[in-house]
């Protein structure tokens, strides 16, 4: 079994909203004090009481180990704790309770751009940031031109950074980091920023850096396809807390089930929102399960207020977040009725694989969007087929079962 290189114990992150550090005053403090107190003694006693501080925990309680060679994705909703628990693991913050032991050299990629001066040309920024992240200058000498080569930035490499694009950064950015070959690579996700062949790039450096290298990866994404292929094992974050640390199938599919359980609005709510979405099938029965040969409606319960220019439409996506299809009502309806109301739509579920699905919603106008949620439902296909029923199973993200027919050859 291989060493462990990271163990986190009880680890705990606390924040004071509405906190504010004074390290030291300036002119400016001061007279911005003075005149508060002037306007105070003008109004009397009439003095607006001091904000009260807040205790925030971003994470709380959090332990787990990882060992070397290991390839963790970090998972959760927005809020959930991922950055905060990176940027204690990258030294960048101290826990406020709890401790992390980590053995070997950590690479860090949190931010675009990090440890870049603006000022500084391309061909500068890599030996400066190269230094920030520990590497000796004959090491970065020796790697700068695979460096170059993975940004693709060859023609702006004298150009100072600032008038770089963003997509530019994140592959200096990364192409640096990458290289540092470190025991331990952290990835936050930056990686968004880049193109598709950037990001698909990326993934394989980050397999060389996992397998053929057998060094540890610390991956934070949305992206649970990028998850799935990259990853062996997972952290699931909710609200601060671990909730999940197994392989990266059982973790993904625990967050699915997490986003499901969606606590919907009731009617008492001012505004336009989902009350209630389920898949049912003809009869009006909830559908958890659903077949190929039996017909299934996704079904929504809205509250509307204000129905001028509204629109409501969903995105289905499967079980590694590829989208699939989407619709909307102005595709057919010109006006959704005022008040509560239901709208009905029949899945076409014989383009559907074998597998694990849900409905992101979304309810909005010209000018903004009333409700969104990512998991408004979900439910599993299962086709049974006979090609199935053999052990094979259907290539590509849809199926087709269209009508075969023989016809004699000309």
């Amino acid at each position: 079994m291989s060493e462990v290189v990271i163990r986190a114990e009880n680890l705990g992150k606390r924040y004071t909203l509405g906190q504010t550090r004074e390290r030291y005053t300036t002119l400016r403090d001061v007279i911005v004090k003075q005149a508060s107190s002037l306007k105070r003694s003008l109004m009397g006693d009439r003095r607006v009481a001091p904000p009260q501080n807040e205790e925030f925990w971003a994470l709380r309680d959090v332990s787990f180990e990882v060992r070397h060679g290991d390839v963790v994705g970090i998972i959760g909703r927005n809020g959930a704790g991922k950055s905060t628990l990176l940027k204690i693991l990258s030294r960048i913050t101290e826990p406020t309770t709890g401790r992390v032991m980590i053995q070997g050299r950590v690479a860090s990629l949190l931010e675009v751009g990090t440890g870049f001066h603006p000022e500084l040309t391309g061909r500068e920024n890599i030996f400066l940031n190269g230094a920030i992240l520990g590497m000796s200058k004959a090491e970065i000498r020796r790697k700068f031109d695979e460096i170059v080569a993975f940004a693709e930035v060859e023609r702006f490499l004298d150009t100072p950074v600032k008038r770089f694009s963003s997509g530019m950064y994140v592959r200096l950015a990364f192409a640096v980091a990458a290289h540092l070959e470190p025991e331990i690579l952290v990835v936050d996700e930056v990686l968004a920023v880049g193109d598709a062949s950037f990001q698909k790039k990326c993934l394989g450096k980050m397999q060389d850096v996992a397998q053929r290298e057998g060094r540890t990866v610390l991956f934070v994404s949305h992206n649970m396809a990028a998850v799935q292929t990259l990853c062996n094992s997972g952290l699931l974050l909710e609200s601060g807390n671990l909730l999940v640390h197994q392989g990266i199938k059982e973790t993904i599919d625990r967050y699915s089930k997490l986003n499901s359980e969606v606590k919907f609005f009731s009617p008492k709510n001012v505004g336009n929102r989902f009350l209630e979405i389920n898949i049912q099938d003809e009869y009006g029965t909830n559908l958890s399960v659903v077949g190929v040969n039996r017909k299934a409606y996704l079904n929504f319960k809205l509250w509307i207020e204000n129905n001028r220019d509204i629109n409501v439409g969903f995105t289905l996506y499967n079980q590694t977040d590829i989208p699939l299809l989407s619709s909307c009502v102005s595709d057919t309806l010109e006006e959704i009725p005022m008040g509560l109301s239901e709208l009905r739509l029949e899945l076409p579920v014989d383009l559907l694989t074998t597998g694990e699905y849900r409905v992101e919603g979304a309810i909005w106008d010209h000018f903004k969007v009333y409700d969104q949620n990512d998991y408004l439902a979900t439910f599993r296909m299962e086709r049974n087929s006979l090609i199935e029923a053999r052990g094979i199973s259907y290539r590509g993200i849809l199926a087709f079962s269209g009508k075969w027919e023989f016809r004699k050859p000309c």
